[in-house]
């Protein structure tokens, strides 16, 4: 073989040989994590992940966040998610801060109760409308950690058999009401397991329609929201008792997001600061004040 030839056959070589040991090397190293890939939910998110006001939402540079209509008090005020009253409003400003959004960058969208836990990919980054955290939920979508412990109440007409009620069994012979889809209907069902099939409504609005009607004796729902239709919307009415937990683990309300979002571990971080600093505290003592402890139907 010409000597040049043969210098170049062994050039060759070896630079194959370099790219194949170099490859073999590069599959065996660490790779760097690519930013906003980290699964949902799963815990310690990258700093660049959720850097401050560049997470990759719905919408470049804003935060959609999802609530039904009407957006009741004490949760939200004057039906107007954006205008910052009320505590879920006021959590979700927070949040927003938190992850490095102005409140001219938070977008609302109408999202119903149901849809917002329903299967299938969503179109807002979370939603926050008093939606419990359960592990049935967890299979259709994601949940920020919790944002608010939650305790059921009864509310009857003061002039109702049920007014005087003090336990759990004193419920059983009584028309129950509340709205479809929520804990509040999951209590009647395996908690007060009642005599007469509860009443489902589609809104808590047709619920207090019905109690003030007499269609049922009683309604559940969440205890800042039995306060508020007892001092504001239905004053005839009284709050009977709250259902203590059943289990060492409270009820919590969680911010939902769609099962496969990237946000989850960045939301959920941001809860936890607000948690930590105090802010929730302080946020529920200024909009759920009126939510004072209430008889524990034993």
């Amino acid at each position: 073989m010409h000597l040049a030839n043969r210098s170049l056959v062994t050039t060759v070589t070896a630079v194959c040989s370099a790219v194949v040991l170099c490859a073999a090397l590069t599959g065996c190293a660490p790779q760097a994590e690519e930013k906003g890939t980290k699964a949902s939910g799963q815990a310690g998110a990258t700093t660049g992940a959720c850097a401050p006001g560049g997470l990759a939402t719905e919408v470049e540079g804003k935060l959609t966040v999802g609530t039904d209509k009407p957006a009741y008090a004490p949760w939200f005020s004057d039906d107007e998610p954006s205008n910052g009253k009320g505590f879920e409003s006021a959590v979700a400003y927070a949040v927003a801060k938190q992850l490095g959004y102005g409140r001219d960058a938070v977008v609302w969208q109408h999202v119903p109760f149901n849809s917002a836990f329903a299967p299938g990919a969503k179109k807002f980054d979370f939603d926050i409308n008093q939606v419990s955290i359960s592990e049935s939920r967890k299979k259709a979508v994601a949940f920020s950690s919790g944002y608010y412990d939650v305790r059921q109440a009864v509310v009857a007409l003061k002039s109702s058999k049920v007014a005087g009620a003090k336990s759990v069994a004193d419920l059983k012979d009584v028309k129950l009401g509340a709205q479809v889809g929520t804990t509040s209907l999951e209590f009647i069902d395996d908690l007060v397991k009642p005599a007469t099939k509860p009443a489902v409504y589609q809104r808590n609005d047709f619920a207090k329609s019905a109690l003030k009607t007499g269609q049922v004796d009683a309604i559940v729902v969440d205890l800042p929201t039995a306060f508020y239709i007892t001092g504001a919307e239905v004053p005839e009415a009284k709050v009977v008792g709250q259902f203590p937990n059943s289990t060492d683990k409270p009820e919590q309300f969680g911010l939902v997001l769609d099962k496969e979002s990237t946000l989850t571990s960045c939301v959920s971080g941001a809860v936890d600061a607000l948690r930590k600093d105090g802010t929730l505290a302080a946020l529920e003592k200024e909009w759920l004040s009126d939510a004072v402890d209430a008889p524990v139907l034993k």
